[in-house]
């Protein structure tokens, strides 16, 4: 005996019985069909949108590459690409050839000094911190992370020629130092944060368990605390040395002789020239980012997951 489902009131119209089946089934294509193509739309607007990202994000670079490979009197013709694309400005740069750039390489250390120091400083307090605070289970010590924050609520540019008066008032003008310490009062707080926040996950029984074998709170600190915190610790360190690589407004402010200054101060002096080198200040801007892009992505993965303190589950 036949199971098929027969079209209802076929037989009262003296038609032949035909399967319910075949409607469904029409039904169900329609639909799949819709969903293709909405699916197709969906990924053709994500497609277009992200070629429109792609080409506003990569515009600015390719100008600034277009340039430095441009001679000297070339810098504004309207081709797409140089006729006689040279890499000269590079040398010139590196060979220290232009009197603007005279001290590039002086400066250059100022800059890995001042970024590789306000690192140091901020994974140094920042981690301190949030191990007494959080391990060591100071009384009131949420006053202190508080306290921290609220140095935001302030923004750093308003705090700028206050932090001037008081580093000229000590003698600290041109010192490399009064940029330092800028930074880290800026920086350590996120720290602090990030190290709270991260360090939830690491169970407090790793600790207690250390005490019971005879351990100190410094080694606790070292051999625990720090190895298991290190997504963290490249997190916040790669945001310290990009915070100090691309500062302009303190460095600016504190160093004002060549051979204190560093490289984006140093930079800002091609404008005073009655005719700008672009090629050369373009070609500058491209050897200067290099080490922070390859710190990036170096660290890139330990940085993610460090943000997103995706760290031990106890």
């Amino acid at each position: 005996m036949s199971t098929t489902a027969l079209d209802p009131g076929s037989a009262d119209r003296g038609v032949p019985a035909r399967p319910a089946g075949g409607a469904n089934a029409r039904r169900s294509g329609r639909m799949r069909r819709a969903a293709r193509r909405r699916r197709y739309l969906a990924n053709a607007g994500a497609g277009l949108l992200s070629a429109m990202i792609l080409v506003w994000t990569v515009t600015p670079i390719y100008n600034m590459i277009m340039v430095a490979l441009t001679p000297e009197g070339e810098v504004f013709s309207e081709h797409l690409w140089p006729a006689s694309a040279s890499a000269f400005s590079f040398w010139i740069v590196l060979d220290q050839g232009y009197w603007y750039l005279e001290h590039f390489w002086h400066q250059f250390g100022n800059s890995l000094f001042i970024a590789g120091m306000v690192t140091l400083l901020v994974l140094t307090v920042g981690s301190l911190t949030s191990f007494s605070v959080a391990r060591m289970r100071i009384r009131s010590g949420w006053l202190i992370t508080n306290a921290a924050l609220l140095t935001y609520v302030i923004p750093a540019s308003f705090l700028a020629i206050p932090f001037y008066l008081i580093m000229n008032h000590y003698g600290l003008n041109n010192n490399p130092w009064s940029v330092i310490a800028a930074l880290v009062t800026f920086a350590t707080p996120y720290a602090i944060f990030i190290f709270q926040e991260y360090g939830r996950s690491i169970p407090l029984e790793l600790d207690e368990s250390a005490r019971i074998d005879g351990a100190s709170p410094l080694q606790i600190y070292l051999k625990i605390y720090l190895p298991l915190m290190a997504p963290a610790l490249v997190a916040v360190g790669t945001y310290a040395l990009l915070l100090a690589w691309n500062e302009y407004l303190y460095q600016f402010l504190l160093l004002s002789n060549k051979e204190s200054m560093t490289v984006p101060v140093a930079l800002a002096q091609f404008l005073n020239s009655d005719v700008a080198p672009w090629n050369y200040m373009m070609a500058t801007a491209i050897i200067y980012a290099l080490p922070p892009i390859a710190t990036y992505y170096a660290f890139r993965r330990r940085m993610s997951s460090g943000l997103t303190m995706g760290g031990v589950k106890g």
